[in-house]
Parts: structure tokens; C-alpha cells; sequence
């Protein structure tokens, strides 16, 4: 049963708001340490495949701009799917950036994460 209502950040699994906690503040490290082993990252087309490669993309995407992030949404679509949408403003190109991370859950940690343009 898919529930289209926002979610505080501290109703969403731990895994999911751990993930963003540290990836707001850039800590590839830690962010990474709530992927599954052979975790899949998507973004803007590219595959990441298994914890080494998300953790290299964690920690390069994105470092040649200055920006700043904010959870503007979050929703449960089953027990293990929820998507975070997240608002970006920096000195990438358009400046302004609308995000839904899209995350898929196994045995407590991140089994996939698709970060694709939020729908306008």
C-alpha cells in the first residue's frame, strides 16, 4: 500500500536517515556504511555497483560545487521502498536542484538508491 503523506525525517528507517545524515555533511565514509555489500547506486544515468564503487561516488559527486541540502519530502511506498526528495542550491549549473533519492531496503541497510530529478 503505497501512503503518498510526507514523512518527518525521524519516522523513516534508520538506515535511510543515517545515510542522509552524513551525506549532508559529506562523510562518504559513514554514508557508505549503510549500503549493502553489493549495493546499486544510480545517478544521472551511471551505475555504481557494490559498497566500493557507491563509496568512491559518494565521495567524488558533486565535490566541484559548493551547495547546500534540504529534505523537502519523504514518503513510505512499502515496507522496503521510501523516497526522500531533496532540495539542492549551490554553484552547480541551474543553481537549483529538486532531487528524489529512491531507496530500496534489505535486512536493515540500503540495498539500492536511484537519484533521479524530482517530477515537476
Amino acid at each position: 500500500m503505497t501512503q503518498h503523506t510526507d514523512l518527518s525525517s525521524d519516522l523513516l528507517p534508520a538506515a535511510v536517515r543515517e545515510f542522509f545524515a552524513a551525506h549532508i555533511v559529506r562523510d562518504a565514509d559513514t554514508a557508505s556504511s549503510f549500503l549493502a555489500e553489493d549495493a546499486v547506486v544510480v545517478d544521472q544515468g551511471e551505475t555504481f555497483r557494490g559498497r566500493r564503487e557507491a563509496h568512491a561516488f559518494l565521495r567524488d559527486a558533486g565535490s566541484e560545487f559548493e551547495y547546500t541540502s534540504e529534505q523537502i519530502g519523504a514518503r513510505r511506498v512499502d515496507d522496503a521502498h521510501w523516497v526522500v526528495t531533496v532540495r539542492l542550491e549551490g554553484t552547480f549549473p541551474g543553481g537549483i536542484a529538486e532531487l528524489d533519492y529512491r531507496f530500496a531496503l534489505r535486512d536493515d541497510l540500503i540495498a539500492e538508491l536511484v537519484i533521479a530529478n524530482h517530477p515537476a
